[in-house]
């Protein structure tokens, strides 16, 4: 699977489960450190291993950085992308309805697209999925276009707002056609497991050089949580659509209102 998302597991599991992992580093180096020879144990032999780990670190930190920053942007990319493709919407509707009662049919067809794409990305089931490439409410949208061209102007004005109706639907096809193929997810599974291994080790050299108490073994919880916490946040804006941060249906629900017969 190319898509991290493809894996059958929530964003909160995969997450959780990152957690874990981490987790287990950290109480592996706290069980390794019992077993080593005194002569691995020696300052200049830890100091070594410091110098390692804070390389790592800083790398670690650097690449999950750059996932956060890259799941974001892809985020708020897309939540832009929705609101000016609804503002277009509006746009043509308040087009034809200036157009007059001859552009009642692509009209009609414009609202039950709408409709329907609001449906699609935003079901109100939770048993319908999202659908950002459903082929019906595409030909809906092509339909709008081929009734604004079958309308017979009858003086200048008609003329120039179907002109302009028609470039407002050509645009609406194309940003249509760009969210679907913007919808895949930025971040790469490969990416995530590597600065999830790299975090792992770091958490182990912390163990194998930390005493053996309560205090530490609950300070590794915590970090590993965090650590957790930060992948959720990064999947959960990779995929805009769903889960508890998708972005909000507002735009369409407005422009759906602004259609009324």
């Amino acid at each position: 699977m190319d898509q991290i998302h493809a894996i059958p597991m929530s964003s909160f599991a995969i997450s959780l489960l990152v957690a874990l992992f981490v987790f287990a580093g950290g109480i592996l180096g706290l069980v390794l450190h019992r077993f080593l020879p005194a002569s691995h144990l020696t300052k200049e032999t830890k100091e070594v291993v410091q110098l390692g780990t804070g390389m790592l670190a800083v790398m670690a930190s650097l690449v999950l950085g750059l996932l956060i920053a890259s799941a974001k942007s892809n985020y708020d990319r897309t939540e832009h992308d929705i609101r000016s493709y609804a503002a277009e919407l509006i746009l043509l509707n308040e087009t034809l309805r200036d157009y007059g009662d001859d552009a009642a049919a692509p009209r009609a067809l414009l609202r039950q697209y709408t409709a329907q794409a609001l449906e699609d990305n935003w079901p109100s089931s939770t048993d319908h999925p999202v659908l950002m490439e459903d082929q019906s409410s595409g030909m809906i949208l092509e339909h709008v276009r081929e009734a604004i061209r079958a309308l017979t102007p009858v003086d200048a004005g008609q003329r120039w707002l179907q002109r302009q109706a028609l470039r407002i639907s050509v645009s609406l096809l194309r940003q249509r056609w760009l969210l679907i193929e913007q919808n895949d997810t930025s971040v790469k599974p490969i990416v995530v497991i590597v600065v999830v291994c790299w975090i792992s080790l770091i958490f182990a050299s912390f163990g194998m050089n930390a005493p053996r108490n309560g205090t530490v073994v609950g300070a590794f919880l915590v970090c590993a949580l965090s650590i957790g916490a930060a992948i959720f946040l990064i999947l959960e804006m990779d995929d805009p659509f769903s889960g508890i941060m998708k972005i909000p249906s507002a735009p369409m629900v407005e422009a759906l209102a602004h259609m009324v017969p």
